[in-house]
């Protein structure tokens, strides 16, 4: 498991005054992206502050933190096949992708459906493009292209990984209390979100990426999309045109994903 030094990771936010602006979700998001920027960042080791290995943090750059990773590093990126895939995409943009393949790694070696599997796999990719309220984005996103069950999961993620629930063995995450203490409160609408979830038939759907997510932050871990790939194919609704040309409702999203530095 990652390690979180409280006082670096709050210092990297800004002043005392900004952090203390922020609002409980915007915190919790920090820290989550945080945790998987660390993941996929080779640089380092456990405990040493934000600032010194990602600026994705860093109170003076002129990026806004939302915006997402493809748009916030300045870089090279290798041309996407013409037709693009499910997968060319994880390999091409998304990549190393540490936290969803571990994710998805343990959902499926603890037998679960492969609509979960999938769900877990895909849960946080949209953070490519952009951060906050990563569950409805994410939910967009592949919406097209999955059952119902599965995007229907990834939107209320977000929301439940605040809420405990004892009966399935779902614990409130213990590095919560510790960065942000004990009175967090997560803001109206993911109150609202959890809620609304929390009485729908399939509560279990956006339940079981949650068990499999905040647990899925092991630097150690070796992982690769190779043993995903027949999953996707029996799953995933790759359009022959491939995503991104095919003129469904979130290709335009596909396309930002694709080709973050065209200007217009």
């Amino acid at each position: 498991m990652i390690k979180v030094d409280r006082r670096a990771f709050l210092g990297s936010l800004g002043t005392a005054a900004a952090v203390g602006a922020m609002s409980h979700e915007a915190r919790a998001e920090a820290v989550e992206h945080y945790m998987i920027e660390r993941l996929n960042s080779d640089k380092g080791a456990d405990g040493d502050k934000i600032a010194d290995q990602l600026d994705f943090y860093d109170p003076e750059r002129t990026v806004p933190r939302g915006t997402g990773r493809l748009f916030a590093e300045n870089k090279n990126l290798k041309p996407m096949p013409a037709k693009p895939t499910l997968v060319d995409f994880y390999e091409l943009r998304f990549a190393p992708a540490r936290h969803v393949l571990q994710s998805a790694k343990r959902a499926l070696t603890t037998g679960q459906p492969e609509r979960t599997v999938l769900a877990c796999l895909m849960h946080d990719i949209v953070l490519n493009l952009v951060k906050p309220d990563h569950g409805w984005w994410g939910a967009q996103l592949i919406e097209p292209y999955v059952d119902e069950r599965v995007s229907w999961g990834i939107r209320y993620h977000q929301a439940l990984r605040f809420f405990p629930d004892s009966e399935v063995g779902y614990e409130y995450p213990d590095f919560y209390n510790r960065i942000f203490g004990e009175d967090y409160e997560p803001d109206p609408h993911i109150q609202r979100a959890y809620k609304q979830a929390r009485d729908h038939k399939w509560y279990m759907e956006a339940r079981l990426i949650t068990m499999n997510d905040e647990y899925a932050f092991d630097r150690e871990a070796k992982v690769s999309i190779d043993p995903f790939v027949d999953i996707v194919g029996r799953n995933f609704k790759q359009p022959k045109e491939g995503l991104g040309n095919d003129d469904s409702p979130s290709s335009h999203m596909w396309r930002a994903i694709a080709n973050p530095n065209r200007p217009l």
